[in-house]
Protein backbone atom coordinates (compact mmCIF):
# COMPACT_ATOMS: atom_id res chain seq x y z
CA UNK A 1 0.00 0.00 0.00
CA UNK A 2 1.21 3.67 -0.99
CA UNK A 3 2.22 6.22 1.85
CA UNK A 4 -1.10 8.58 0.62
CA UNK A 5 -3.84 10.34 2.33
CA UNK A 6 -7.05 8.39 2.27
CA UNK A 7 -10.55 10.14 3.03
CA UNK A 8 -14.06 9.26 3.26
CA UNK A 9 -16.47 11.57 2.46
CA UNK A 10 -20.13 9.52 3.95
CA UNK A 11 -23.16 9.82 5.08
CA UNK A 12 -24.41 8.32 8.39
CA UNK A 13 -27.75 6.40 6.71
CA UNK A 14 -26.35 5.34 3.57
CA UNK A 15 -25.11 1.26 3.97
CA UNK A 16 -23.21 1.98 0.91
CA UNK A 17 -20.80 4.03 3.27
CA UNK A 18 -21.46 1.90 6.16
CA UNK A 19 -19.89 -1.03 4.04
CA UNK A 20 -16.92 0.75 2.72
CA UNK A 21 -15.89 1.54 6.30
CA UNK A 22 -16.21 -1.82 7.06
CA UNK A 23 -14.10 -3.04 3.92
CA UNK A 24 -11.35 0.26 5.01
CA UNK A 25 -11.27 -1.38 8.97
CA UNK A 26 -11.49 -4.80 7.55
CA UNK A 27 -8.47 -4.03 5.04
CA UNK A 28 -6.71 -2.39 8.31
CA UNK A 29 -6.26 1.08 5.97
CA UNK A 30 -5.76 4.09 8.06
CA UNK A 31 -8.33 6.47 6.80
CA UNK A 32 -9.89 10.04 7.44
CA UNK A 33 -13.73 10.00 7.66
CA UNK A 34 -16.10 12.47 7.31
CA UNK A 35 -19.69 12.48 8.12
CA UNK A 36 -21.47 15.08 5.76
CA UNK A 37 -24.77 15.24 6.67
CA UNK A 38 -23.49 15.81 10.73
CA UNK A 39 -21.90 19.35 9.56
CA UNK A 40 -23.10 22.31 10.59
CA UNK A 41 -25.28 24.09 7.18
CA UNK A 42 -22.33 26.60 6.48
CA UNK A 43 -19.39 23.73 6.82
CA UNK A 44 -21.88 21.12 4.89
CA UNK A 45 -22.28 23.37 1.82
CA UNK A 46 -18.72 24.61 1.95
CA UNK A 47 -17.66 21.26 1.56
CA UNK A 48 -20.50 20.10 -0.88
CA UNK A 49 -18.82 22.91 -3.24
CA UNK A 50 -15.19 21.03 -3.17
CA UNK A 51 -16.92 17.20 -3.64
CA UNK A 52 -18.55 18.81 -6.48
CA UNK A 53 -15.40 19.47 -8.21
CA UNK A 54 -14.17 16.06 -8.34
CA UNK A 55 -17.57 14.06 -7.76
CA UNK A 56 -20.08 16.63 -9.93
CA UNK A 57 -23.40 14.30 -8.83
CA UNK A 58 -21.98 14.76 -4.89
CA UNK A 59 -22.90 10.76 -4.48
CA UNK A 60 -21.94 9.09 -2.08
CA UNK A 61 -19.32 7.50 -0.64
CA UNK A 62 -16.62 8.99 -1.99
CA UNK A 63 -13.27 7.71 -1.29
CA UNK A 64 -10.19 9.82 -2.35
CA UNK A 65 -6.83 7.80 -2.19
CA UNK A 66 -4.73 9.99 -3.03
CA UNK A 67 -5.87 11.71 -5.94
CA UNK A 68 -7.86 9.05 -7.34
CA UNK A 69 -11.04 9.74 -6.73
CA UNK A 70 -13.21 6.27 -5.87
CA UNK A 71 -17.63 6.83 -6.07
CA UNK A 72 -19.68 4.27 -4.93
CA UNK A 73 -18.71 1.04 -3.12
CA UNK A 74 -16.45 -0.37 -5.67
CA UNK A 75 -14.08 -2.90 -3.28
CA UNK A 76 -12.53 -3.88 -6.64
CA UNK A 77 -11.25 -0.63 -7.38
CA UNK A 78 -10.38 0.16 -3.84
CA UNK A 79 -8.05 -3.12 -3.40
CA UNK A 80 -6.21 -1.76 -6.76
CA UNK A 81 -5.92 1.26 -5.56
CA UNK A 82 -4.44 0.54 -2.24
CA UNK A 83 -2.29 -2.17 -3.98
CA UNK A 84 -3.72 -4.58 -1.79
CA UNK A 85 -3.39 -8.64 -2.67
Amino acid sequence: MENCEIKLYALTTCIHCRDTKEFLDKCGVDYDCVHVDKLEADERRSLLEQIREANPGCAFPMLMIGSKVIIGFKRDEIREALNLE
